[in-house]
């Protein structure tokens, strides 16, 4: 079955989908987009996705490309023609096409809209939950306002490479002074010694993640004490335990750092119990 993608009004299919060369997003960059797990046929916490999408094109004074309640339906509609029970949602929203200019475009300009699904087997993520993700670090160089979540992702891309390159799962952005901020696609987490969760505080300097405010809810259903303060590369590394948080992975165990097994370098009790309950305290949209 052929994957279908909706760009600017219409359902095409995905080998065809294509966005003109002097869209913005293209261009400068200009643009934002979010992504919402798909999991048993529901779109996970697909509220505050939207929330954020809503926040981050304000502080880019993009306008909406369509209606909310229209890109709820779109939304849904583009993971049912694509048959997605398990995968991911991705949305798009770029300031639009105009003659190529640093200036903002004419104000008539429509944005640009891209809204793509594709299937993901959940049991391949379990696994690797199974074994735990390793960790690199890279120092911090992004502009300031990563709490706006943009297209323009080029240090994160680089962040990943290097990641890779040390068979490591994710890069973890580190500030001047030595703090963690967060993965280059995640929220980093840490376990104390007595059980408290630490995450940094995300007012500034990093995106406020729907799946680590998700987290927060589930912890606090839990019992659990949560203290929203940076923590050190060193502090992570001697932790009880070290995890990570997306749409794109839940919940998922760290159990290295810059080489240094995190505990007993095998994936954390905690972090696994999270990632199991996780579901059952999400926002759940049928897909269909």
């Amino acid at each position: 079955m052929p994957r279908i993608a909706y760009v600017n009004g219409r359902y095409v299919r995905h080998a065809e989908a294509a966005v003109h060369i002097e869209d913005r997003g293209y261009q400068f960059a200009d643009g934002v987009y979010e992504v919402c797990e798909i999991a048993r046929g529901y779109i996970i916490d697909m509220t505050r996705h939207l929330d954020r999408l809503d926040r981050s094109l304000r502080e880019l004074e993009i306008q909406w490309p369509l209606h909310r309640a229209a890109l709820e339906s779109v939304v849904r509609e583009v993971v049912r023609r694509n048959k997605v029970t398990n995968g991911l949602v991705y949305l798009q929203v770029t300031r639009g096409v105009a003659p190529r200019d640093h200036f903002f475009p004419a104000p008539e300009t429509k944005p640009a809209i891209v809204v793509t699904a594709k299937r993901l087997d959940p049991t391949i993520s379990a696994k690797r939950a199974e074994v735990g993700l390793k960790v690199v670090t890279v120092p911090e160089n992004r502009w300031d306002r990563v709490d706006i979540k943009t297209v323009g992702l080029l240090p994160n891309v680089l962040a990943k490479q290097k990641a890779r390159k040390a068979g490591a799962g994710e890069a973890w952005f580190v500030d001047a002074d030595g703090m963690v901020k967060e993965g280059a696609s995640t929220n980093a987490w840490i376990v104390t010694a007595d059980g408290k969760l630490v995450t940094r505080p995300a007012e500034y300097g990093i995106l406020r993640g729907v799946t680590r405010a998700g987290v927060l809810d589930l912890a606090a259903s839990m019992g659990l004490v949560v203290e929203e303060r940076p923590f050190s590369v060193e502090e992570a590394q001697s932790a009880r335990e070290a995890f990570v948080t997306a749409a794109s992975t839940v919940v998922m165990p760290v159990v290295e750092i810059d080489g240094r097994p995190v505990a007993n370098g095998h994936p954390g009790c905690l972090a696994l119990s999270l990632r199991q309950s996780f579901f059952d305290i999400a926002e759940k949209t049928p897909a269909c």
